[in-house]
């Protein structure tokens, strides 16, 4: 039999793990700073590109792209090369995957503080970066695949399985929910509207957290837990039954994140049902991956590697029960736009993602720079103080979700709130805060330690350096399944096969629960007194998607007796059909918008938005000084982006479009007016008038500033339908 010599490409797992952890600081960093911004609001007071609305997107795509996007990709090269005993198919083609993946992380880190943004749950990049993406992507397949045509082993292990899940399965929902229609370089609308965008954006999102998050990572769990325990996965069977069940079923769950929503029954249904099947497939993995290390606890007790590896599979088999108990009806009643979910998505993110990755980061870099571990004591150390992060944050959340459940369903005897004031749950939950500040601060500390750790070992080994290995050379064998050869094993050494039969076990859940909601027109019944938005008003939804402001505020009222007592009639599918895209949101850390218009004058909306506080005693919410700067809000692309909207569907006539601008000039001017009914405005805007010329600036008068089309949006929200108002107190 012939052997063959070649070489390892371990340059390419250095650049991605080394740039795992150069972001994984940068985001957790970044984390840090949000969790103080709960307790101190103004802490950056004036600053728009370090608002709490703009950070909190960078926050996230640093940690899941940047972070954790390197860490797979690090873990992917090494793994992959070994379990095909070949080198990757083109340096080329992996260099241009580390700067391209590099260059659209910096694209991220510029754009989201600027208010580039499409607001979309971890689709916030605009279209030309979303391009770039699914074109490294791509390249990233075609390097795995070629590798995996050119392997000296005939059998594909189970890691790589969950590797060309991943890869077909992101590249389909990056692309079907990344559809949008470009307005500029930097503006976009999602071709899809409403209810159609919430299920497309929710069928990305929790496949996000399944596709990116966790299949992935599986892939790394059944390649480094078994090298690192030096003994066999446990059932070869179970990762067959893993694999297959967990990419079919997965795929279904995204409804459960809409549940009570403006969404038909049948497709919640469907959500629930696929979502409470996820715990077998799950615990299956997790199963085989802690029964891998019996009759090595006592090595466990000792390697820090081990450890992070039990801490990591265990955080997510808690993840992946508490998911599917969470999209039970009941259950999502009570956590759904809490806290709780926070602490959800945190274990999963913390324990799941972060712990298996550092103790890969320890594991591979001993043996890639030829020696041993700088110090076993800190790495021990990491292990611990991050462990214990992760119960200081994720406890108390837990806590204040429960808190925030309650409170906001309590009636009175006579049938109303006891907590009618949405601040009153606010101020008894920020002891929380401080404790997840105090928790995440641990977690970074832990994380510092092993970038100390992995200096000293990197200074003290062996420069990093391509690894020679030789293997034997793969023959040649029919393509038929031979005598005695099960279904399976035959299908392992039939990549292509196995990649097209993963894509149709994904493809059949979002076929069955998408195309209806775009083709059925009835399952979205329409409602005639629902109009556009005037030009002034889609100008002031884009400021609202440019700040953040989804992050913290919802536009859904659930058919709840507490949120109609606190909010207003409950929301209609029909009223968001000219929404492109979707501003449901997940969270509230301030009370629902979707009845806001007409509740509050606009002198008040003005107060809030430039102090938050003066308004609203104890409010959290930051202030938005930016909007009143002295210098004319751009609307020069209001005509393009009415006729994008008209593209998409909404009934922009060519006179609407053509006399855009005299109407946001009409409609500005009725704002101002009203604005001058307040003594104290009218002596404000004479200051303001005052300072400009003492500068020698031309004054620019209110009605052409930004928080204009911003009270003109808000002032719209839910007034094309007639409702019972609820009372202003309560918000």
């Amino acid at each position: 039999m012939e052997v063959q010599q070649f070489y390892y490409d371990n340059k390419i797992v250095k650049k991605f793990l080394y740039a795992s952890i150069l972001f994984g600081v940068v985001g957790m960093s970044v984390g840090m700073l949000l969790a103080l911004m709960f307790m101190f609001p103004n802490l950056t007071d004036g600053i728009s590109w370090l608002s709490f609305g703009r950070l909190r997107p960078l926050h996230t795509n640093a940690v899941i792209f940047a972070f954790v996007g390197n860490a797979i990709f690090a873990g992917v090269y090494y793994s992959m090369q070994r379990l095909l005993k070949t080198r990757m198919y083109s340096n080329v083609l992996s260099n241009i995957h580390f700067w391209g993946w590099q260059l659209i992380i910096v694209a991220a880190a510029i754009s989201l503080p600027l208010g580039i943004t499409t607001s979309k749950e971890y689709a916030e990049l605009e279209w030309p970066i979303d391009i770039a993406i699914a074109v490294i992507w791509v390249i990233f397949g075609i390097n795995m695949i070629m590798t995996i045509l050119r392997r000296r082993e005939r059998h594909l292990y189970v890691a790589i399985w969950f590797y060309l899940a991943t890869f077909v399965t992101v590249a389909v929902l990056h692309i079907f929910n990344s559809l949008e229609l470009p307005v500029s370089m930097v503006k976009s609308y999602s071709v899809y509207a409403g209810v159609q965008d919430a299920l497309v954006q929710w069928w990305y999102g929790h496949n996000a957290v399944a596709f990116f998050l966790t299949t992935p990572f599986l892939g790394l769990m059944y390649y480094f837990v078994p090298k690192a325990a030096n003994r066999p996965i446990y059932s070869y069977r179970l990762s067959i039954v893993h694999f297959w069940s967990l990419i079919f079923i997965y795929i279904w769950a995204g409804p459960h994140h809409l549940l009570y929503q403006a969404l038909p029954d049948w497709a919640q249904n469907l959500g629930v049902v696929f979502s409470v099947m996820l715990i077998a497939p799950s615990w299956g993995g997790m199963i085989n991956g802690l029964l891998t290390l019996r009759g090595v606890w006592d090595k466990v007790r000792v390697e820090p590697v081990l450890k992070f590896f039990v801490v990591a599979i265990t955080g997510y088999g808690m993840a992946t029960f508490e998911g599917p108990m969470l999209s039970l009806k009941n259950v999502n009643a009570i956590a759904h736009f809490t806290d709780w979910i926070i602490a959800h998505v945190h274990v999963g993110a913390l324990a799941w993602n972060g712990f298996l990755a550092f103790g890969m980061f320890y594991w591979l870099v001993p043996r890639m720079t030829k020696t041993e571990l700088y110090s076993r004591s800190l790495a021990n150390f990491h292990f611990w103080i991050g462990t214990l992060g992760i119960v200081l944050y994720a406890v108390p959340l837990y806590v204040a979700g429960f808190n925030q459940a309650l409170m906001w369903k309590q009636f009175n005897p006579d049938g109303t709130l006891v907590y009618g004031n949405f601040l009153e749950t606010v101020t008894q939950i920020m002891p929380m805060y401080w404790m997840r500040a105090v928790g995440g601060a641990l977690y970074l500390i832990g994380l510092l330690t092993l970038v100390y750790n992995i200096i000293q070992t990197i200074r003290v080994g062996s420069p990093i350096e391509d690894e020679l290995a030789e293997a034997p050379a793969l023959t040649a064998l029919s393509n038929k399944r031979q005598k005695g050869e099960k279904w399976h094993t035959w299908i392992e050494r039939r990549p292509i096969q196995l990649t097209v039969l993963a894509t149709i076990a994904i493809l059949i859940g979002g076929v069955i629960e998408i195309v209806p909601m775009i083709v059925v027109k009835s399952n979205i019944p329409t409602i005639s007194s629902v109009k556009p938005y005037s030009p002034l008003e889609l100008e002031g939804r884009d400021i609202y998607i440019r700040e953040g402001c989804v992050g913290c505020h919802s536009q859904m009222i659930r058919p709840f007796r507490s949120e109609v007592a606190r909010y207003g009639e409950y929301s209609k599918s029909g009223e968001y059909v000219y929404d492109h895209p979707f501003l449901w949101g997940s969270k509230r850390t301030g009370p629902d918008l979707m009845r806001i218009g007409g509740k509050y004058n606009d002198n008040w909306h003005y107060n809030h938005m430039w102090d938050p506080q003066s308004t609203s005693a104890g409010s959290i919410m930051p202030g938005y000084k930016w909007l009143y700067d002295n210098k004319p809000a751009d609307y020069s692309k209001i005509r393009k982006k009415m006729e994008v909207m008209a593209v998409l569907g909404v009934p922009y006539t060519d006179s609407d479009i053509a006399n855009a601008p005299e109407s946001i000039a009409k409609q500005s001017q009725m704002i101002e007016d009203n604005l001058r009914n307040d003594p104290d405005f009218v002596k404000s805007d004479e200051n303001s008038r005052a300072k400009a010329e003492a500068n020698g600036k031309t004054y620019v008068p209110i009605k052409d500033r930004e928080i204009i089309a911003l009270i003109a949006y808000l002032q719209r929200l839910g007034t094309d339908i007639k409702v019972k108002t609820a009372d202003a107190s309560n918000n």
